[in-house]
């Protein structure tokens, strides 16, 4: 029986954003300031994921001073190389570098930037595919990802590309094991904030024990809903949530199951036409439209 490690592992739920900008690169604020706005939304930590460019320094800003007692920090960086099967600058998103991280060299490419990333501890996830329209054969390219970013706030506020369910779901139907993410991307240029987020179950709020629940998929990814339950049986799987408009299993190709109704809080969907694609996922939508999603499973 399939087991989602969110809702079955030891620990408790903590809010993070895994991908801002400060005034290091290309954000209005600076570090501090970012730092302080997360915190005094109630988020428990945030990565500051700075463009790791040369024209900014190749900044990994350090946040550990803006920790506090119950708010913390992952370093990390968003890195870029050279390019896209549509000539765009690649972007990749790396949670838990060193701070000594080398730089970039000129003639880096991205599938060798990703696998050094790896190599150096971080949990790594291919970018806004939605935003620059990222084909599969890009993204079969990063092998090892940990993740991609099924919503980045930035990119629907400012564009209208923030979705990156069609990519996620070639890759999933084509057998690969990659998880997904939820992410502000805030610059603070505007209100691309607070729109994207993940809730990680572990045993503290310290950064290696956010980060090795990150790598091992123990955590859900959001625009507002509450996860509570996610378990699979045989046939079927149940889901706890907050008050929902509608709950969804999702599998290969169109294969899916939802409830529809006002105020579900839980849900038993059927799996006999789920299970034989391979792996399922669920998504609870609440009555303003937004979701919250989990990692997918696998038989």
């Amino acid at each position: 029986m399939p087991v989602d490690p969110a809702f079955a592992v030891p620990g408790r739920f903590f809010k993070g954003n895994i991908h801002t900008h400060s005034n290091r690169s290309d954000g209005a604020l600076s570090p501090e300031a970012v730092c302080e706005a997360y915190r005094d939304a109630g988020y428990d930590f945030l990565s500051l994921t700075d463009h790791f460019l040369g024209k900014y320094g190749f900044p990994i800003v350090d946040t550990r001073r803006y920790r506090t007692n119950r708010f913390t920090t992952i370093l990390g960086a968003e890195v870029h190389a050279p390019a896209t099967s549509l000539g765009e600058l690649w972007h990749l998103l790396a949670v838990g570098l060193p701070e000594e991280f080398a730089q970039t060299p000129a003639d880096e490419h991205a599938p060798a930037l990703a696998r050094r990333c790896l190599e150096a501890g971080a949990f790594l996830a291919i970018a806004h595919p939605g935003w620059y329209a990222l084909t599969k054969a890009d993204a079969d390219t990063i092998e090892g990802a940990h993740a991609a970013e099924i919503y980045n706030h930035t990119s629907h506020v400012r564009t209208d590309r923030g979705d990156g369910g069609a990519l996620i779901d070639q890759l999933h139907a084509a057998g690969r094991r990659i998880n997904i993410c939820a992410v502000d991307d805030a610059h603070f240029h505007c209100r691309d904030f607070f729109g994207g987020f993940v809730m990680v179950k572990a045993s503290a709020n310290e950064p290696e024990a956010l980060l090795g629940s990150l790598k091992a998929g123990a955590y859900y990814s959001s625009q507002g809903p509450v996860i509570e339950s996610v378990v699979y049986g045989e046939d079927s799987v149940e889901v706890a949530c907050s008050p929902a408009s509608v709950v969804m299993v999702l599998g290969r190709g169109s294969r899916a199951k939802q409830e529809l109704g006002d105020g579900l809080t839980r849900v038993t969907l059927p799996l006999e036409t789920i299970r034989p694609g391979g792996y399922a996922r669920v998504v609870v939508v609440d009555r303003e439209g937004r979701c919250a999603w989990t990692n997918p499973v696998w038989w």
